[in-house]
């Protein structure tokens, strides 16, 4: 019987009460204590087992193997299970802070481009003056002077 306990016993302590129901009967139940007061309350479920004492003898040790199993694979997936989301939420820390810390570089997308120079067409434009007539400006406005 206790060597069927030994696998639990070496991640938790458990408590083993053995009680006389009424005639012949007993009940043996199994607690699984808390090692810390995070511990999922699916790790400290007991195990009660009612029978005589021969019937006890007979099926409590397979009773306790499956009772064992049981704990172990449940601690094994809820530490798997803790492990995973803690990686979940480092990975999600890091990448806001890459956001955070990263000043965001622009792209060619994003960069506006300035606008094209409008070729200067003097038929396009009513007050425009065309090359001679800004020249012969120019000559009357020095002929004017001298």
């Amino acid at each position: 019987m206790f060597t069927e306990l030994m696998p639990l016993l070496h991640t938790r302590g458990l408590l083993l009460t053995i009680s006389l129901v009424e005639g012949d009967t007993l009940r043996a139940t199994v607690l699984p204590q808390k090692m810390l007061e995070a511990d999922d309350k699916s790790t400290t479920t007991p195990l009660a087992i009612t029978g005589t004492a021969e019937e006890l003898d007979r099926d409590l040790p397979q009773q306790l193997i499956e009772f064992v199993g049981a704990h172990l694979q449940l601690q094994s997936t809820l530490s798997s299970a803790k492990a995973d989301m803690d990686a979940a939420a480092k990975a999600a820390r890091e990448e806001v802070r890459k956001k955070i810390t990263k000043p965001a570089m622009p792209t060619k997308a994003t960069v506006p481009e300035p606008p094209a120079k409008p070729e200067s067409d003097p038929a396009l434009s009513l007050f425009a003056q065309s090359d001679e007539t800004q020249a012969e400006s120019a000559q009357q406005q020095q002929g004017g002077a001298a």
